[in-house]
């Protein structure tokens, strides 16, 4: 039986499986950079290159109006079986820097096929309580993101020392091959979808163009500048952190599976809380606490588990706005094209995280990584002045039943 909490539960565990492959390499950072002698900050390639490739699979996407001309819950299972098996064969075979930084990129390009249709999805089982529902998603979306720092905080696969890298891959990849089972099997679409749009490349310009919808997004480019570097680098600063006062690499590798997986919580608490009082209230003050995490973090920096309690509010607070601006772009659009425009969204942002992710170990370099967290506040503040600009417009009432 076809029912809406069974379907978003399902949304839900397809979501964690597919997004363990995101930061699979990520994780695992300190061990790849022995494996293949990597120096001059080149590792942030290992995440940059997941992101280049989410953004190409997005616009390509987006310009061909996918989401919404096929059946979103397929694309979703063919596209978590490609990331899926490009993560196995990083892990499988015994290949160079150069070309695993390929193969992430497939896998980010392969995920744009799985993140945004999964919030079409959600809207179609979700009116009133949208904020909650793809905030369940984006819950889904950071647990599994946190998964492979996980496994390779516990001692799953070896005790002492840091532990193997390849272990942690092929359970990432066996999980997202879960997640095209699950897509294909089980997901369907709810009582709230649109017939499938025609293709429509100028669709593209109205997106951009329309300015509610464009605050909105604006609004998420504030969040993105900061959420994947805040994801990518926070993990390794814990663990300087520690092992320069001392302490056990072990525990820091927990810490910073926390600092993310904490931010499903925030996601879902968020959404429940937008669909009653608001979205651009509720995302307003995330920013405010998440760059406010930000401006502090390097000053924690000697007292390692007053920043791992610094970097749990971080990370509870810098992910849970992100569903209310995709739940204010499928309310202020035209939803015959609300996978487009979620697509759209998600690839500028992300192609906004290359460039933030790249920039802090070259700032760090320069002025300290007690310091290098402070290049991230401006997304918050930008993305602040742009919800409160949404809020004046009358459009904003269609969001949240009203409540802006």
């Amino acid at each position: 039986m076809t029912t809406k909490p069974r379907q978003l539960a399902l949304l839900a565990a397809a979501q964690t499986l597919a997004m363990a492959t995101w930061f699979s390499a990520s994780a695992v950072v300190p061990q790849l950079r022995e494996e293949w002698a990597i120096t001059g900050g080149l590792d942030a390639w290992l995440t940059m290159s997941v992101q280049l490739g989410f953004v190409a699979g997005a616009l390509l996407s987006a310009g061909l109006n996918l989401p919404d001309r096929i059946p979103a819950q397929r694309l979703m299972a063919w596209s978590a079986l490609v990331a899926g098996a490009a993560t196995a064969a990083l892990a499988a075979f015994n290949l160079d820097f150069g070309t695993a930084v390929w193969l992430r990129g497939l896998t980010g390009m392969a995920l744009a096929g799985v993140y945004p249709p999964g919030m079409k999805l959600v809207a179609t089982w979700c009116r009133e309580d949208r904020g909650f529902g793809i905030g369940l998603l984006v819950g889904a979306l950071t647990l599994g993101s946190a998964l492979p720092h996980l496994l390779n905080a516990v001692p799953l696969f070896g005790t002492g020392g840091m532990p193997p890298w390849r272990p942690t891959l092929l359970t990432a990849a066996g999980s997202a091959v879960l997640a095209s089972a699950v897509a294909f099997g089980w997901i369907r679409p709810g009582p709230h979808f649109s017939q499938a749009a025609p293709f429509d490349w100028r669709f593209i310009g109205q997106a951009i163009s329309h300015r509610p919808t464009r605050l909105a997004n604006f609004g998420y480019l504030g969040h993105m500048w900061e959420l994947y570097a805040m994801w990518t680098w926070v993990p390794l600063f814990l663990l300087q952190s520690f092992e320069a006062a001392g302490r056990g690499t072990a525990g820091a590798r927990l810490a910073g599976f926390g600092v993310v997986a904490v931010g499903a919580v925030g996601a879902v608490l968020a959404g429940k809380v937008a669909d009653r009082m608001g979205r651009t209230a509720v995302a307003a003050a995330s920013l405010v606490v998440s760059g406010a995490c930000a401006a502090l973090a390097g000053f924690s920096y000697q007292f390692p588990m007053v920043l791992t309690g610094l970097c749990l509010i971080w990370g509870f607070a810098v992910v849970a706005d992100s569903a209310q601006f995709s739940a204010a772009v499928t309310e202020l659009t035209d939803p015959r094209y609300v996978g487009t425009s979620l697509t759209l969204q998600t690839a500028m942002g992300f192609l906004l995280t290359l460039v933030s992710i790249r920039l802090i170990p070259v700032v760090a370099d320069l002025v300290g990584w007690q310091h290098v967290f402070l290049l991230l506040v401006p997304g918050p503040v930008f993305g602040v002045v742009s919800m409160l600009r949404l809020r004046t417009l009358p459009e904003a009432t269609s969001m949240a039943g009203g409540h802006r």
